[in-house]
């Protein structure tokens, strides 16, 4: 029955069941200033929604990072967005790439992969080995590239100036992916530091606030061990009073 209360938000106005508000008693001083400079006096007791509560944790982390770095960037303004809709940014690097890639990209990564491997340098020995060997033992009785291999000198040349610009476009989409990837690890440590620091001041003011609990339920059991050691004196008083004279 409990669980079925409802409460209204002092912020938005709603009202909502108590299981998806919090309580303003346990909110942090600084989160709590946050919500005074725009609704006065709404911390003072009451609940507040989570969609409210969340909405000031992302303006109070904003003006954390102002104060810290300056201008925001669009990545950092991608992380508050994210910390705003409780929505995740670690992702697939690699694969956000390749989604990116048009055909032209995609043929040139083909290309670089296939000339930088053994099977490309087997068949290019192999094919050179063969040309000469037609062109120069004979097998052919008129050789279409008599030594000193005049046209193969040309394709070699062909081949080298094709295969640079392939490699360079191979490795500028490289350059892409990795940067990618450091923006992506940036955006995942960027929001794990800001969440870790939010928990470090959960911890603070929760212990803040059970150690203020504490020390009040230890002046109630001193003032109770006061009353009953009152008590006890009284008692004890009244046992050793003398008897009046007897008649």
């Amino acid at each position: 029955m409990q669980r079925n209360r409802r409460q209204v938000c002092r912020v938005c106005g709603n009202e909502k069941s108590e299981a998806g508000m919090v309580p303003v008693q346990g909110m942090r001083p600084s989160l709590a200033a946050e919500i005074e400079r725009d609704h006065p006096g709404a911390t003072s007791e009451g609940f507040l929604c989570l969609a409210d509560l969340n909405h000031y944790r992302s303006i109070h982390i904003e003006r954390l990072l102002e104060t810290e770095k300056g201008e925001l960037s669009g990545i950092d303004h991608q992380v508050l967005e994210s910390i705003r809709n409780l929505e995740t940014v670690a992702g697939d690097p690699a694969r956000e790439s390749d989604t990116r890639r048009t055909f032209g990209e995609g043929l040139a990564d083909s290309v670089a992969s296939f000339g930088g491997s053994w099977t490309f340098l087997m068949a290019f020995a192999a094919t050179m080995a063969l040309w000469i060997l037609i062109n120069s033992t004979g097998l052919s009785t008129r050789p279409f590239d008599p030594f000193p291999y005049i046209l193969l000198n040309l394709v070699l040349s062909c081949l080298a100036s094709v295969q640079a610009p392939v490699i360079l476009m191979s490795q500028n989409r490289q350059a892409a992916r990795d940067r990618l990837t450091s923006e992506h690890d940036y955006r995942v440590n960027l929001k794990a530091e800001l969440e870790i620091r939010q928990i470090h001041d959960k911890l603070d003011h929760l212990l803040a606030h059970q150690w203020s609990r504490l020390m009040d339920i230890q002046q109630i059991q001193v003032d109770v061990l006061r009353e009953l050691e009152e008590h006890r004196r009284e008692r004890r008083g009244d046992r050793a009073e003398p008897t009046g004279p007897q008649s």
